[in-house]
């Protein structure tokens, strides 16, 4: 389409090439508009009452507007709608200079990649005017979706409602001196718990409130009003400040309202051109004393309420996506489009302010663009013991080297729902201080402590892959059965870790009390499914799995653990006392190979060897046991701890040539046959089959599983292996079927 001819006395700057509408400049822009509010040499306006500030601050907001609608329309595709409805109150932040902005709604990705344009920081990936923002748009390497760290000057990626203020408070608590707002939409308050962890977050940090909510009171969600639309703005107000907001900051586009607009949501960009001003005048003002007050100690909220897609193609939940007939050449689109239209001095001067705002644009400033140094952490007290001694708890030793790792590194984090004590791991608790503004030394809890446990699992694995996401080292500890609740933005962060365009700690987790010790505690504790993900994460590339079969193995484990980055790497052990079955050094061949040899007794006939690759560590006392039985029937056995199974994939299998930081260590054939080549091979474990996917997929022997079926009420972890028929009985019946 040709472009609007533009009534300007100059040119279009290049970077305007693909805008199909200018307009004419706007009333008093030779008075407000000749000179950018952000002077030359300053990231920031030196006055939000500045007539002029305010002015170029409304240009602003326009010029994002206008983007985000065309580049959704350029692909029919995409959500401009709640974007939009807060256009002002971004443009503020960025007037103001705080570039370091995040969000937890990935529907507004088409407006973050407007601003990221504006202030050139899409051109480090070769975006250098609207034509190729619009070609690039939702297209493999170019603008995703949602929001990813693949993108320059974008700290955290977006998708899942409910995660961007784990982002922000992780920023804030390593960055004290820096603002970090989010957007918060009103669809989506309470999906999952971001008000419970913004609030358990204050309780332990109360001087960290340097993050500011940007609520996004638009009155509606995707696809219909939000359940948040009925509360008047007192009531709103007051549900802030009842979890704890000390200043709640809250700007109604109702009242500048000079076009009788029906409801308590309205379109700002339908007032007069002054009311707009007045409008714009009270977001700006807003944002700044907002900005001021958490920078300077006070828990605060800044909430903008305004009609979802106000100043788009549409209103309300129908602005939210864009559908097959959006398109530019639409009518209703078209004057969209023209009702947005700067003129072409107008966009030189948002490019110049945009530019300017925070020293530069965010792709050359925001924290995440520079990588955090990380503390030296020296020797760990690793301690090895002897195989075949006395039994030792797993979890117990790791905690030890956990305590090491956190006293070494101030930032670092552990979190946990309140169960490391029950999860062996008091020790942690003792070295590093549950965080509580009650200090108790009984409960080993201290307002500077480092260990984070509010009872939410999406608050312990938010904040602490959050802070792994931001450059620090964490470690997220729960129960096997419970992490599911924290697993979706665990699965966030591993997958943004695979994009990152810069280096951080990997995530590690530590999930203790598989299913088969939880038997007496009922079916609620048995929820071994997420091995499931994880078995399939595998094929990310960047995710592994560990199971370390013993309290030597497990330190090594974790040893490797903090040596690597962009991984996310989970480590399941048992918390009762178990057999030490490895060596340090035969771990770290497993964490090579992927498995390592327990025990091998040689048969009367090669093709009649039964091999069992065990997944676990309880999962080895009745295969151990039925080995014992087939070397009395003269058949060869060979026990194989599987520790590290994403190596037992084969290189084609895994997407690791995709992933930042990239790993492409797999076993070869000939180590695959010398662990698993035999008569019979028998997979084992206590968790989901499918984590038995690589070495079933590579073997040529006759085969069969035995994993988890169902949780039941037990007394004892053998009970409950008996009810899923893990037991030397049957591996025995079925190893001998095999091989005969």
């Amino acid at each position: 389409m040709t472009a609007t001819t533009p009534a300007s006395t100059i040119a279009a700057p290049d970077f305007c090439e693909g805008i199909q509408h200018f307009g004419e400049a706007l009333p008093d822009f030779d008075t407000y508009g000749k000179t950018p509010a952000i002077a030359e040499g300053k990231g920031a306006i030196a006055d939000p009452n500045d007539a002029a500030a305010v002015f170029q601050t409304l240009l602003a907001a326009d010029a994002l507007r206008y983007l985000t609608l065309q580049v959704t329309g350029s692909k029919a595709s995409g959500h401009p709608g709640g974007f939009a409805s807060q256009a002002e109150a971004y443009a503020a932040l960025v007037m103001l200079g705080y570039k370091n902005i995040l969000t937890e709604v990935g529907h507004h990705a088409p407006g973050f990649y407007s601003a990221m344009f504006l202030d050139r920081s899409l051109e480090d990936m070769g975006i250098e005017t609207v034509q190729q923002l619009r070609d690039r748009f939702r297209e493999k390497h170019g603008l995703l979706g949602h929001l990813s760290g693949f993108i320059p000057g974008i700290l955290a990626p977006a998708g899942p409602l409910g995660q961007g203020q784990h982002f922000a408070m992780a920023a804030a608590l390593l960055h004290r001196d820096k603002l970090f707002p989010f957007t918060i939409g009103d669809g989506g308050m309470g999906e999952p718990y971001p008000m419970s962890s913004m609030a358990h977050f204050n309780t332990a940090y109360p001087s960290v409130t340097n993050f500011l909510p940007v609520l996004v009171w638009n009155g509606f969600s995707q696809e219909h009003h939000s359940m948040v639309s009925t509360k008047s703005n007192e009531e709103m107000i007051a549900y802030w400040k009842g979890n704890g907001f000390k200043e709640v900051i809250l700007v109604d586009a109702k009242d500048f309202d000079d076009q009788n607009q029906s409801g308590a949501y309205v379109d700002g960009t339908a007032f007069s051109f002054k009311q707009r001003l007045a409008f714009t005048k009270a977001v700006l003002s807003g944002v700044d004393k907002a900005a001021k007050s958490a920078l300077g100690g006070t828990l605060t909220v800044f909430i903008i309420k305004q009609l979802k897609g106000a100043g788009v193609h549409a209103l309300g939940a129908k602005s939210h996506n864009l559908y097959a007939k959006d398109t530019l050449d639409a009518p209703h689109m078209i004057t969209a489009l023209k009702q947005r239209a700067l003129s072409p001095e107008a966009w030189a001067l948002v490019r110049t302010n945009a530019e300017r705002a925070g020293g530069g644009p965010a792709a050359k400033t925001v924290v995440t663009e520079f990588e955090l140094p990380v503390a030296e952490l020296g020797d760990l007290p690793l301690e090895e013991y002897a195989v075949g001694g006395a039994p030792q708890v797993s979890t117990t030793a790791m905690g030890r080297l956990v305590g090491k790792v956190g006293q070494s590194d101030r930032n670092f984090l552990v979190t946990n729902a309140d169960g490391n004590e029950a999860s062996g791991i008091a020790n942690i608790n003792q070295a590093l201080k549950i965080i509580h503004p009650t200090s108790d030394d009984l409960y080993n809890q201290a307002p500077q402590g480092q260990v984070y446990e509010p009872l939410s699992e999406d608050a312990c694995a938010g904040l602490a892959v959050g802070l792994c996401l931001m450059g620090a080292r964490s470690l997220w500890c729960s129960y096997e059965s419970f992490a599911i609740n924290g697993l979706p933005i665990w699965q966030t962060v591993t997958q943004a870790m695979a994009e990152l365009r810069r280096s951080t700690p990997s995530t590690v987790t530590l999930f203790t009390a598989g299913a088969l010790e939880q038997g007496r505690n009922g079916w609620t504790h048995q929820r071994p499914e997420i091995e499931a993900y994880f078995a399939s994460m595998m094929r990310n590339g960047n995710v592994f799995p560990l199971f370390p079969p013993d309290a030597n193995s497990i330190q090594a484990c974790y040893e490797w653990a903090l040596t690597t980055r962009n991984k996310g790497i989970v480590i399941t052990s048992s918390k009762s006392p178990l057999p030490i079955h490895t060596t340090f050094e035969q771990t770290r061949q497993g964490l090579r190979d992927g498995a390592v040899v327990l025990q091998e007794v040689k048969g009367s006939e090669t093709e009649k060897t039964v091999v069992f690759a065990v997944i676990g560590d309880m999962t080895l006392m009745p295969v151990f046991e039925a080995a014992a039985f087939l070397e009395t029937e003269g058949l060869g056995v060979r026990i194989v701890s599987i520790i590290n199974p994403r190596r037992l994939y084969r290189p084609h299998d895994v997407a690791w040539d995709t992933c930042s930081e990239a790993d492409g260590g797999f076993l070869d054939d000939a180590g695959f046959e010398r662990l698993f080549g035999g008569g019979a091979l028998i997979g084992v474990t206590g968790g989901a089959a499918a984590m038995l996917e690589p070495i079933m997929l590579r073997s040529n022997s006759k085969r069969d599983t035995f994993a988890w079926k169902r949780g039941e009420t037990t007394a004892s972890a053998g009970e409950l292996m008996a009810f899923n028929g893990l037991t030397a009985e049957t591996l025995t019946k079925r190893a001998i079927e095999l091989v005969h």
